[in-house]
């Protein structure tokens, strides 16, 4: 029997079962690393270690929509955000990561706030009172970082209501001595310069869209390793790389949701493997103008 040595070993064990548990398999969550989300990451971890200061640094991530920004949230929660009891019996959730309400609206901010914390409040409530709620949890719960996901949602709504949202923002890294990290589509940045101050408070990083290279190469060496598949398909190789380039257009999840469906084809015929005629076949996935028409 074949040891599957182009598989990660924590994955070989996959492959003892059926065909469709493999497929199930493919549709679970897993992180594949790579350079610009490690640099993302340990970015992150800095503010979160960051001593507390009168005036704590804060961070914007952007990227386009569906490249892996939320992903790239969600594995530095993992990483760093799981809730626990301190010594003192006291709860410690050292990140807690909250929507942006879908337009600028300082009350919504504060109710997504409070429902990270599984706590009770009234949305009928003045705003102040749900404002000092959300900061009296933060201190209850040590909480050392706020994230904010879709942070271009604060575009939707008046320039007055936009003010008061970022200035929401700025009382809480400033009441609460804790950074402030937003993510979204580059357009967050207009966020930004609602007021020069609050421009001045953030950072941007971005999150691009890959170049046929290395390392995107690279990254698709890492997704063979966990496809489930019986023969080795040399994805990374330029002539494959390029292809699976052209039809993602370098959106990361454009990229998986195209290797998860050539993974499920090459186990439904029976090949094993992916070629270029799965790919090609599967190239009707080929990202449009945000719609995508699926067929039998």
């Amino acid at each position: 029997m074949s040891t599957y040595e182009h598989i990660h070993p924590d994955f070989r064990h996959v492959m003892a079962l059926s065909a469709e548990e493999r497929i199930e398999f493919l549709d679970q969550p897993r992180w594949i690393g790579y350079t610009v989300a490690q640099n993302i990451l340990d970015t992150l971890q800095g503010l979160l270690h960051k001593p507390k200061r009168p005036r704590m640094p804060n961070l914007l991530i952007v990227g386009d929509s569906n490249n892996g920004k939320t992903t790239v949230i969600e594995r530095f929660r993992h990483l760093c955000g799981v809730s626990y009891v301190n010594a003192d019996s006291e709860p410690v959730k050292p990140v807690i990561v909250a929507e942006a309400p879908p337009s600028a609206d300082e009350k919504g901010l504060y109710i997504s706030i409070l429902e990270q914390f599984f706590s009770p409040y009234r949305a009928t409530d003045p705003t102040s009172k749900l404002r000092y709620q959300a900061i009296h949890l933060f201190r209850a719960c040590h909480v050392r970082m706020l994230v904010i996901d879709e942070f271009h949602s604060l575009l939707t709504g008046s320039p007055v209501k936009q003010r008061e949202v970022m200035n929401a923002i700025k009382l809480m890294c400033n009441e609460l001595a804790i950074p402030i990290v937003g993510v979204g589509t580059r357009e967050a940045v207009r966020v930004l310069h609602t007021d020069p101050q609050h421009a001045s408070r953030f950072d941007v990083m971005t999150l691009p869209l890959w170049e046929l290279n290395v390392d995107f190469q690279r990254l698709l060496a890492g997704f063979e390793k966990v496809l489930p598949l019986k023969t080795r398909s040399n994805i990374h190789s330029p002539d494959l790389a390029s292809l699976f380039y052209t039809i993602s257009e370098g959106n990361t999840g454009n990229l998986h949701r195209l290797l998860i469906a050539c993974a499920q084809e090459a186990i439904r015929s029976g090949k094993e493997q992916i070629d270029r005629a799965i790919i090609e076949k599967k190239a009707w996935l080929r990202p449009t103008r945000g719609i995508r028409e699926l067929i039998g």
